[in-house]
């Protein structure tokens, strides 16, 4: 992390130097959201550095089984248990009903290993402070500290900000968690997507609700304290999320194209097989006629899904515009 550069002017604001941005406190309540996993090493000192810049931290213990909420708790962070390990997306969604109903302004959600400096925090709330954007998102692209990110997260960051620019406006880095909201954003912005896709689904909910989304540049910092990962697992991961991004907001390229081609292959297997009765070529035999009606019936019923759910996909866009 930098040295923390900090002054107070006399209207109590607290002035970043470096980031020549303010805090304005009296004017805005700014909340940081924390979704913690057995986050022991890193939980507390992360908490006492965010409140240089907060009014307030929320951490949502998701069913650690180290002393993370017990750390949270003596470094002054409102603490909420999950009983059950229920993932980032329902974490953050528990922390920004509570950061609402504790008076928050402005919302900010953060890693909380220490991926994200702190000291950023200036700058991310400020547009929202002088009204120009209802969320930003924070960018590692523009940093040189981005080498440090290793090669898989690259490439998983790369494969999903591909797909989350389809569905929002260009963003140059769409898997970051360093974000900030307005408070408004609450019942706009959806929780519910799988953790590896939360980031892009929720830059996709403000993107199709008109929300005004800006980035500013922030730090990535990436050490061997991390949780070592199997690279494949990972990968096979994100494409997972990818598949499960294209079957909810793509059906058409899901269901209906496959169906389309399973159902004229069948088809044809049907017209082939006509063709050689009638001809008496050949005598028609169990395991084809099972294949052709099992293509054919599987090959329409894809397709008759994939349709269905574009028209479904379609009407939602067209509300939440």
């Amino acid at each position: 992390m930098n040295d923390q550069l900090l002054m107070e002017n006399d209207t109590g604001h607290i002035i970043n130097k470096r980031n020549k941005c303010i805090v304005r406190r009296a004017s805005k309540n700014v909340t940081v959201v924390l979704s913690s996993y057995n986050e022991e090493t890193s939980i507390g000192s992360i908490i006492l550095l965010t409140r240089l810049y907060a009014d307030r931290v929320i951490v949502v213990d998701d069913a650690s089984s180290d002393q993370t909420a017990e750390i949270a708790k003596k470094a002054g962070a409102e603490v909420i248990i999950n009983r059950t390990n229920r993932g980032k997306g329902a974490s953050f969604e528990t922390g920004f009903k509570a950061a609402v109903h504790l008076g928050a302004d402005i919302i900010v959600t953060m890693d909380s290993r220490g991926h994200h400096n702190p000291d950023d925090i200036p700058r991310l709330i400020d547009p929202i402070i002088t009204g120009s954007a209802d969320v930003v998102n924070g960018t590692r692209h523009l940093n040189n500290v981005n080498s440090n990110i290793p090669v898989y997260r690259r490439v998983r960051q790369t494969i999903l900000s591909r797909f989350a620019n389809k569905k929002s406006d260009k963003i140059k880095d769409s898997q970051v968690t360093f974000r900030a909201f307005t408070a408004s954003t609450k019942d706009i912005i959806h929780l519910d997507a799988q953790d590896p896709a939360i980031e892009s689904e929720m830059l996709a909910d403000a993107g199709k609700s008109g929300l005004r989304i800006t980035e500013v540049k922030i730090g990535a910092y990436y050490n061997f304290e991390d949780p070592v990962q199997d690279p494949v697992k990972y990968l096979f991961g994100v494409l997972k999320t990818v598949v499960r991004d294209i079957e909810a907001n793509k059906p058409l390229y899901f269901y209906a194209v496959p169906g389309f081609a399973l159902a004229t292959c069948g088809f044809y297997m049907g017209l082939k097989f006509l063709e050689a009765c009638i001809l008496g070529i050949e005598n028609l035999h169990f395991g084809p006629i099972l294949l052709m009606v099992f293509l054919s019936v599987a090959g329409v019923y894809m397709t008759v899904t994939g349709i269905v759910m574009h028209s479904l996909v379609e009407v939602t866009q067209t509300e939440a515009t």
